[in-house]
């Protein structure tokens, strides 16, 4: 089966796009490929985004905060935007394909909140696999 590779994308590369990034690796390795990157990467994954993350049990190492420039975009089939503003993204003269999903960006909140935005984030990952995965 063939596998989609998704570049997740939100700001800073700090708390949507990593921890939808871990949660793609976690729970559908066999569909996505995934990775992810900032508009304007803070250079670092929040702690409580790894907090969160480990908490349901899905692993953090790995991930990095990095700039759009680091991407290989010839290896992108699916662009997921959690940045809450309109991006485009173009490779070679193609437009990739982008869907946007608005989900709140947890940077400076509680941990309450990033939960709530993981959990949010992991809904949402479940549904595009569910759109990915051929029926049984």
């Amino acid at each position: 089966m063939p596998v989609t590779r998704v570049l997740f994308v939100c700001l800073g590369n700090s708390c949507r796009s990593p921890m939808a990034e871990a949660l793609a690796r976690h729970l559908a390795p066999d569909v996505i490929e995934a990775s992810s990157a900032g508009l304007m990467a803070l250079g670092y994954v929040a702690p409580p985004t790894r907090a969160v993350l480990e908490e349901n049990g899905v692993p953090s190492d790995g991930l990095a905060s990095k700039p759009l420039r680091a991407v290989d975009f010839a290896s992108i089939d699916l662009v997921i935007n959690l940045a809450g503003r309109p991006i485009e993204m173009h490779f070679d003269g193609r437009a990739l394909p982008v869907e946007d999903w608005d989900v709140g960006d947890p940077f400076g909140s509680d941990l309450a909140v990033y939960r709530r935005i993981r959990d949010e984030i992991e809904r949402r990952v479940l549904e595009l696999v569910a759109r990915l995965r051929p029926p049984e």
